[in-house]
């Protein structure tokens, strides 16, 4: 059983424990002698580690999303905590519990899928309310969706997140749908519910979240897409327009080229579920990054994607829930 995780370790704590090494590379020295270093990772964040010695014997033995058991002690470098290893070897991974390294959600998973089908079911348009069912009927994509993350780092990066980000989008819908003219409430709805359709075959997260192949050569748009696509073809005399608009959605809800969107919003409802997306994005990112913050300091350290420091004030964690 797992006892030592990455947020219990502090400078001059000695390390004896199983973790998930990434980022392996391999480096040298100024006199031209190798070194090793990866991160080490578990269900509550990562810390990176080097090696120093007899880096030739260890370099071959493990891999980027191998278990492994590490010795060594936590030292600092460049201001940042790092585990220098003396000693690494591979563990089987049939005697493990995945759940210790791979976070996930910490609300209930079933309940959440009930919401988002009652959600599902407030669509009254015949041919979307068939499209919906044809998705969230479907056991095998049921079942991804319910596991898969919403992303590897920036936002609802755990097991579940995809439905949790789902449905707070869902909810948020529900709440604005009917405060501007103009806004097809049943088309917002559908696109919300599937517009991150494709993050279930984006992102692997078998033993650690990572893009696919497949998603590295497509993005979760293009497979989206395709995806909703083929669920179209089954559906017999769906509307080309609305399938059309409906495409459009997954297409531009980034907003623009430059974070992925082959084309920007077009349409009051990808507008809007393009402001909101990104609204739940950063907001439950901010929260998070706020969160892993140790101390009591009334400001966090610098964020480097969103370039800035977030006020944290008192403590807020566990309020609003979604």
């Amino acid at each position: 059983m797992k006892k030592i995780f990455v947020d219990m370790l502090q400078a001059g704590q000695a390390v004896d424990d199983v973790f998930i090494v990434q980022d392996k590379q391999l480096g040298h020295k100024r006199n031209g002698e190798p070194f090793l270093t990866f991160h080490l990772t578990d269900r509550t964040g990562e810390i990176k580690a080097v090696v120093w010695e007899n880096v030739e014997a260890v370099k071959g033995q493990l891999s980027t999303g191998d278990y492994a058991r590490v010795q060594g002690t936590v030292g600092t470098y460049g201001g940042s905590p790092q585990v220098v290893v003396q000693r690494i070897e591979a563990s089987d991974p049939r005697k493990l519990d995945v759940q210790d390294f791979l976070p996930s959600t910490d609300r209930d998973i079933d309940q959440m899928f009930r919401r988002l089908r009652e959600l599902t079911r407030t669509v009254g348009n015949e041919h979307l309310s068939k499209l919906l069912a044809a998705f969230f009927e479907d056991e095998e994509f049921v079942a991804s969706f319910k596991k898969a993350p919403a992303a590897k780092k920036m936002h609802h990066a755990y097991l579940g997140g995809l439905l949790e980000h789902t449905l707070s989008i869902a909810r948020l819908i529900e709440a604005i749908s009917g405060h501007y003219k103009g806004i097809d409430r049943d088309l917002l709805m559908a696109g919300g519910l599937l517009h991150d359709i494709g993050k279930i075959h984006e992102l692997s997260y078998e033993t650690h979240i990572e893009y696919s192949d497949t998603g590295r050569l497509l993005s979760h748009i293009v497979i989206g897409t395709e995806m909703l696509e083929k669920k179209l073809q089954g559906i017999q005399g769906f509307p080309e327009e609305l399938a059309l608009l409906l495409k459009h959605m997954i297409v531009s809800h980034h907003g623009t080229r430059e974070f992925g969107s082959p084309e920007p919003p077009m349409t009051l409802e990808a507008v809007v579920l393009y402001y909101l997306d990104d609204l739940d994005a950063k907001v439950t990112g901010i929260r998070t990054f706020m969160d892993r913050e140790e101390g009591d300091a009334a400001w966090t350290s610098y964020h480097r994607v969103l370039e800035r420091f977030f006020y944290k004030g008192k403590d807020r964690r566990g309020e609003g829930q979604q």
